[in-house]
């Protein structure tokens, strides 16, 4: 009788693991891979999240931050001219300050570089400095002049699954763009207010591999970069979280209310601005942000301009409505003719835009590279096309004198969405680019409004 207990045993054993594994396997995906309480991203003595972002004047240098244990105090960014020997020579060294941080995973030190001075269209090698170490040698090219080609990438929120779902989009947009310089977020970078806030931001910089450090980076604030500080009481407000201003190294030239959290910098031949719609919407900024951006548009020597803010101006969702930004910043866009308007917080694709009196309009822009979908709402349906669900897409900008040629492209690299604004004389033109394009994704229905579908077509 023992052998037959014992195989019954291994048996019921055998079953419950078998059990255990599909229950694990069938659980939803955690929102960061690193399990509760783990420290996986702690900081140690070693530079990471290391990110560079554009001065104001892109062509003669950009900025850096990265991050230690609180062990490293003022350390040091080394720069020289790329070359291609080993040796790389006397590089030229400056002293970063640092700003302590302390999150689930210990006290860090962020630390913060600009490096000014450097010639335009030239290649850079740099690294940065921790504990009795280095990091790796990067290397990153300066701005060009006005006149020479460009190509930047546009990604819409990533926000959740980061590390899981969010790295294939991120390498197929660098698989796209080898040549891409610039790469502009548009809000919700991480998901925020769960108190895995540190894993989120590791997970969001391991999934960018090499992009932060090969090329400039500029976000924008989206709601999930602030938090909900009293919440469900009379004292409920937004703040601003605490990594925002110390990740990543922007411009300090910001409107009125939002200095750290809206900027502007010049590449080449576009002039770039970055709005805080979160501020403007429920801290009362609106009206001091639209002034901003007009005298910054007012004065632009470039040939062609991109304002980037989180919430849309039009929403695609449903039951969304973004009236404040509408009243006080629309009437500058469309003043100002700016020709593209870079936007996020909505989880789905759509492009809005066209002609008035012959002239183009400003395109507006919503797009998601994250794993998180919402549902088009009837009117986005009528007022925008392309539109796209449950869909995750990059996008790959390339300016090359007087033609601007914009592509949407999915998680696999194909060709959602494509057009170009050719400048002739103080005219622009809107050229449609429909060869290669696939149909419109959309979706039968969802299980949640947040959730996937159950079934899609294109």
């Amino acid at each position: 009788m023992r052998p037959l207990i014992r195989c019954i045993a291994a048996g019921l054993l055998l079953a419950a693991a078998c059990a255990s594994l599909q229950a694990r396997d069938a659980a939803p995906e955690p929102n960061t891979q690193v399990p509760k309480g783990a420290a996986w991203h702690a900081p140690t003595g070693a530079p990471d999240r290391i990110v560079a972002s554009p001065l104001q004047q892109a062509a003669t240098g950009f900025a850096v931050a990265w991050r230690t244990d609180a062990s490293v105090r003022s350390p040091a960014l080394e720069i020289v001219v790329a070359g291609d020997s080993p040796d790389m020579g006397s590089p030229r060294r400056l002293l970063a300050s640092s700003t302590p941080l302390r999150t689930e995973n210990g006290l860090a030190h962020q630390h913060r570089a600009e490096v000014g001075g450097l010639q335009p269209d030239t290649l850079y090698a740099w690294r940065v400095q921790g504990d009795r170490s280095w990091s790796a040698w990067f290397h990153t090219r300066t701005a060009a002049a006005a006149d020479a080609p460009l190509t930047l990438l546009y990604f819409g929120d990533t926000q959740n699954k980061n590390l899981s779902l969010g790295t294939r989009v991120l390498r197929e947009a660098m698989r796209h763009a080898p040549d891409a310089r610039l790469a502009l977020f548009a809000g919700d970078l991480v998901n925020g207010g769960d108190g895995e806030d540190d894993n989120e931001w590791g997970e969001w910089f391991a999934s960018l591999g090499a992009l932060p450090t090969s090329m400039v980076v500029a976000p924008a604030p989206g709601n999930h970069e602030y938090f909900e500080e009293f919440e469900d009481t009379p004292q409920e407000r937004r703040v601003l979280g605490a990594h925002w201003p110390v990740v990543f190294a922007l411009p300090g030239n910001g409107a009125p209310g939002a200095r750290g959290t809206s900027y502007w910098f010049d590449y080449q031949d576009v002039r770039v601005a970055v709005l805080d719609g979160t501020s403007a919407l429920d801290l009362g900024t609106a009206r001091d942000q639209a002034r901003w951006l007009d005298a910054v548009l007012a004065d632009s020597p470039r040939r062609w301009s991109i304002v980037m803010v989180h919430q849309p101006m039009f929403s695609p969702r449903q039951d969304r409505d973004n009236a404040l930004l509408r009243e006080h910043v629309l009437p500058v866009l469309e003043r100002r003719r700016v020709d593209l308007v870079l936007q996020g917080h909505d989880h789905v694709y759509g492009r809005r835009g066209g002609l008035r009196a012959g002239q183009a309009t400003p395109q507006y822009l919503v797009s998601v590279a994250g794993a998180k979908q919402y549902r088009l709402s009837p009117e986005a349906r009528a007022t925008m096309a392309p539109v796209a669900e449950d869909t995750q897409l990059f996008q790959v900008i390339r300016l090359d004198g007087a033609r601007l040629r914009y592509e949407s492209r999915t998680a696999t690299g194909r060709l959602y969405d494509a057009f170009e604004l050719v400048r002739e004389g103080g005219a622009t033109r809107l050229v449609e680019q429909a060869d290669g394009r696939i149909g419109e994704r959309a979706c039968a229905r969802a299980r949640t409004l947040k959730g996937r579908a159950d079934r899609c077509w294109e």
